[in-house]
């Protein structure tokens, strides 16, 4: 129980101060996650992937799994009620008071310097996913021309190449599945 209620209070205090989606979130969520030793980075990683792939938000997928992963069913109902209800209070204010939160000189400041900082918190986010998938161990070039690493690059060169191209969600997270199935194979044919 006093798992579940730490993972609710974890991510009311991520939800309470995240601005910028739920990707401004995923450095915030793996740096409380690592520093409480409930998870290490490559499982983030991990949760990222599968909150991605799963429908529904991601900050709600990646609370959930977090608490379930934390403190089983229990955690993953307040991990996702932790994370919505600061969410939920702050538009139900906002929805109230609109027309006097918009029109003030100081909210309307505080909101443009709010968008830099979401952008960079997002930026840390792919930095740091970058850096683990990419170079797990620690920065080197070999880890870039392993066959892990070429399997990695050439597998993020097709989902830029997709995206670029606009290519739907779904077709992007398949063919990066089935990239990612065949460099298994391979790999395992080569060892």
């Amino acid at each position: 129980m006093i798992a579940a209620l730490n993972v609710f209070w974890m991510f009311f205090k991520i939800g309470l101060c995240t601005f910028g989606g739920g990707y401004a979130m995923v450095e915030l969520v793996a740096d409380q996650v690592i520093s409480m030793g409930w998870m290490e980075m490559r499982e983030i990683i991990d949760f990222v992937a599968i909150s991605e792939s799963t429908p529904g938000p991601i900050a709600i997928n990646m609370a959930t799994y977090v608490g379930f992963r934390v403190a089983g069913p229990l955690g993953a109902c307040l991990a996702t009620l932790g994370v919505v209800l600061p969410s939920f209070i702050i538009i139900m204010l906002v929805a109230k008071y609109y027309a006097k939160f918009i029109a003030n000189r100081f909210v309307a400041g505080a909101m443009r310097g709010l968008r830099p900082a979401a952008a960079a918190l997002i930026a840390a986010a792919g930095v740091s996913i970058a850096a683990e998938v990419f170079f797990p161990n620690a920065l080197s070039v070999s880890a870039l021309i392993s066959f892990d690493g070429i399997c990695r690059l050439a597998t993020l060169a097709l989902c830029v190449f997709l995206a670029v191209k606009k290519a739907k969600p779904y077709m992007i997270l398949l063919a990066s599945a089935a990239m990612g199935l065949g460099w298994g194979c391979l790999g395992a044919l080569i060892a």
